[in-house]
């Protein structure tokens, strides 16, 4: 059985082109559904590298790299992945280079599958005990503002700093028949 998830084409655009406004010129993500039209954007989008990772804790020494570069970039992922980052987020906390994560929750409100619970109440406190600061989005009219925001944040203080998209941005999934 599949999920279908309603209402994200309205906000998800809204995620590139706030990246996009703060020169990001990578894009790192495990694939993700939550993040499917931010990741198709920044594929077609000749002036940023959009790179698939086998595992999230990839994207924050990719990250670092871009930065020590010149280059900033944003790591798109699932909060399932927040706890593959745990050790990685160190990196960070030592370095002090500009983070900026977006989280597609679940384990949140109306989750349909029970694995995702676990990691989906934790991932913000996980982000928080490594000093990354953080912010819940559930409401469409929210993500502009505080996504603008963590990328000021991020990029302006080298602070590390993740916008969480909750459930009730992305919507309730429905089991497909």
């Amino acid at each position: 059985m599949g999920v279908a998830v309603a209402g994200q084409e309205t906000w998800q655009g809204d995620v590139f082109r706030v990246l996009k406004q703060h020169g990001v010129k990578h894009v790192v993500y495990v694939p993700d559904t939550v993040h499917s039209t931010a990741i198709r954007l920044a594929e077609a989008d000749n002036e940023i590298s959009a790179v698939v990772l086998t595992t999230e804790e990839e994207g924050i020494g990719y990250l670092a790299g871009a930065w020590l570069g010149g280059e900033r970039g944003a790591l798109l992922m699932q909060s399932s992945g927040v706890g593959n980052c745990i050790n990685m987020l160190a990196l960070q906390s030592c370095a002090h280079f500009p983070l900026l994560i977006v989280v597609g929750m679940r384990g949140d409100w109306a989750e349909l599958n029970p694995w995702q619970y676990p990691m989906g109440q934790a991932a913000e406190r996980a982000l928080n005990l490594m000093n990354v600061m953080t912010w819940h989005v559930d409401e469409p009219k929210d993500l502009v503002p505080l996504l603008h925001g963590a990328a000021t944040m991020a990029f302006g203080g080298e602070h590390a700093c993740a916008v969480l998209l909750g459930q009730r941005l992305i919507g309730e999934k429905q089991w497909v028949k």
